[in-house]
């Protein structure tokens, strides 16, 4: 079944420098392997196609069930430079909740 990811995973971000920072943590050990295959660097550079102007890394985190990502050029200069809203990046971790993947019906809770 497709679900966003905020149905089966929990975020956080924030700024390093001109780079946004994003961490995504499976809520359970069977939903990390559907979020290590499914959420790439290159599905994360595109779903963030209008803010993200740099590369997309990614780091596994296998025991904390969690996918780091550092999105360059990303926050229009850092937190002292920047003219937009969100300089920080605090926002980027709910927008990549919003990312839907497909995870096997057994492991979704319903109403989750």
């Amino acid at each position: 079944m497709r679900v966003k990811l905020g149905q089966i995973a929990h975020a956080r971000s924030g700024d390093k420098g001109d780079a946004s920072n994003v961490g995504l943590i499976a809520q359970t050990p069977e939903l990390y392997p559907v979020i290590r295959e499914q959420v790439t660097a290159e599905r994360v550079k595109e779903h963030f196609r209008e803010v993200c102007r740099g590369p997309v890394q990614r780091y596994e985190l296998p025991n904390l069930l969690a996918l780091n990502f550092i999105l360059h050029d990303s926050l229009g200069g850092g937190g002292t430079e920047s003219l937009k809203n969100d300089a920080q990046g605090k926002t980027h971790a709910q927008g990549l909740l919003q990312m839907e993947v497909e995870v096997p019906a057994g492991l979704v809770e319903a109403g989750g």
